[in-house]
């Protein structure tokens, strides 16, 4: 008896070790009959895990709020001891006046229930009140974000095309004076995101006639209605222009404006078709920042105005252009409108912010952006990119006006012998206008600085506290004040025009600068 009570201890205690088995031992022999559990307790398995799980993670969050609940009333006690004792500075600088405050706001407990405690309900009303101006100020924002993008429309084309002689179509826009009554003729190459509708932005057609003033914009290849160039330069540049001169019917010679990356079109033009230039007008010129022939003084002041986007999107136009594509297809290239400083990556004075902002400036330069984006083609865009810091193919030092006299050697002492050596002057001979704000930081001043270097013949005009946008662009006053200064005072428009007359005008004036040199 004692052996079977001892056998059933210890069969007992290993049963109460491993479970149930399902295996039973009949006396000394064993016997397996496992049975497969039945689908009610594998349910009541998988319910029984599923709370234990559900259980930790109520555990686990309730132990971190006993947690966070603890740091801070820590913290509550830190602040308490340290800063809101008797003795700390900002107790004493602040108790005074939150204690008058406090006083006169203390009227406002008496529509609190008699049972809450001031000190606990007021600061619960100050963050949710917090709380709901937060959420108005986003849902707003947001309201005014959804209703404020507007899609870019597509205009039925307007442009009048001239044929060029190498087969491609070129779309130009004139306002102003007729052919036959223009005593001046101005042509205008767009900057980077616009059209031939740019022009002089927010030019009134009465002071163009008041000057006698045929003002022409195009677009350039691939922008707005032009064709696209395979194989464009600044040296193809100058030569469209000069082909557009000559098929709108401009006799003589024309003056040529740039403002900004429209500039390098008008550098190229000086270079290239000097004898069809009368004279260059400069509004902020942008120049090559990689020119070699820059000061490090002068390289260093232009590329610290410029935010770390734009400086990117140089330096992937001279090196990875390709890359490009990814960036305007996601800006003026993705079908809606957008801010052009937010475009551009440009950082803007607060003058030109303002200006900007105006409907006016808004409607013109929507309107602007559509033609000048028609193509829905990123290759002209990068094209232009790749001209504004690639090699131009000459440099701004080679438009410097300098004597040229006939090397030493033994034909020309011979010469000397017999005649007296004519020496000729090299460079652009004619009349060039820079302004310039001062305050700008889109082309900065030390861009113009290096041109008045380089070209000492070049009249500078420095704009205090003017900026890109705000001297050129909606400003009556300062379009006349760049009519005079380039045109002296108005005269009107011809109703004879004498052309012969008109170019002996031009020879004389540049027989005068000659000799003035």
């Amino acid at each position: 008896m004692e052996a079977t009570a001892e056998s059933n201890s210890w069969r007992d205690e290993l049963a109460s070790l491993v479970g149930d088995t399902g295996i039973r031992l009949n006396g000394d022999s064993i016997a397996g009959s496992a049975k497969p559990p039945s689908p009610s307790a594998e349910a009541a398995d998988e319910e029984e895990t599923a709370e234990s799980l559900k259980d930790q993670i109520k555990g686990f969050a309730k132990a971190w709020g006993e947690l966070a609940v603890e740091l801070g009333r820590g913290c509550r006690d830190v602040v308490r001891q340290t800063i809101l004792t008797d003795d700390s500075y900002i107790v004493k600088k602040t108790k005074r006046p939150l204690a008058e405050v406090s006083e006169k706001l203390r009227f406002l407990n008496e529509f609190l229930p008699e049972d809450r405690d001031p000190v606990h309900v007021w600061p619960v009303i100050f963050f949710v009140f917090i709380v709901a101006l937060a959420v108005l100020s986003v849902n707003s924002k947001h309201e005014n974000a959804i209703s404020t993008v507007k899609k870019v429309s597509i205009h039925p084309p307007s442009g009048v095309r001239v044929l060029l002689p190498d087969g491609r179509y070129i779309a130009y826009h004139e306002i102003g004076v007729p052919a036959d009554k223009a005593r001046f003729s101005v042509i205008v190459p767009h900057v980077f995101l616009s059209s031939r509708f740019a022009g002089i932005l927010g030019i009134k057609v009465s002071l163009l006639e008041e000057f006698g003033v045929r003002l022409i914009g195009y677009d350039l290849p691939g922008f707005g209605e032009s064709d696209p160039h395979s194989n464009r330069s600044l040296d193809s540049s100058a030569l469209d222009m000069s082909h557009l001169a000559d098929s709108v019917g401009i006799n003589g010679k024309f003056w040529v404006l740039g403002y900004s990356s429209g500039s390098l079109h008008a550098w190229a033009a000086l270079k290239y078709i000097p004898d069809k230039i009368a004279g260059a007008a400069m509004l902020a010129p942008l120049v090559n920042p990689y020119d070699s022939s820059m000061t490090r003084e002068e390289i260093s002041s232009t590329w610290r105005n410029w935010t770390r986007r734009r400086r990117l999107l140089f330096y992937l136009a001279r090196k990875f252009p390709k890359f490009l594509n990814y960036f305007y297809s996601r800006t003026f290239l993705s079908g809606k409108h957008g801010r052009i400083d937010k475009w551009l990556s440009l950082l803007l004075g607060k003058k030109d912010k303002d200006l900007i902002e105006t409907s006016a400036f808004e409607k013109i330069w929507q309107r602007d952006v559509e033609e000048s984006v028609r193509q829905n083609n990123p290759k002209p865009f990068i094209e232009e990119a790749m001209l504004q810091v690639s090699n131009w193919g000459f440099s701004l030092v080679d438009l410097q006006v300098q004597r040229k006299c006939p090397k030493k050697g033994i034909f020309p002492w011979l010469q000397f012998m017999y005649t007296q050596p004519e020496c000729e002057l090299t460079g652009y001979l004619g009349p060039i206008h820079i302004w310039q704000g001062m305050d700008d930081t889109v082309v900065p001043p030390s861009m113009t600085d290096y041109v008045g270097r380089v070209l000492p013949t070049a009249n500078v005009h420095r704009l205090p506290e003017e900026g890109h946008f705000s001297y050129f662009s909606l400003c009556n006053e300062c379009h006349r004040e760049i009519f005079s200064t380039i045109f002296g005072s108005p005269q009107g428009m011809l109703y004879t025009v004498d052309n012969n007359n008109t170019v002996a005008k031009d020879d004389e004036a540049e027989e005068t600068l000659f000799q003035t040199v």
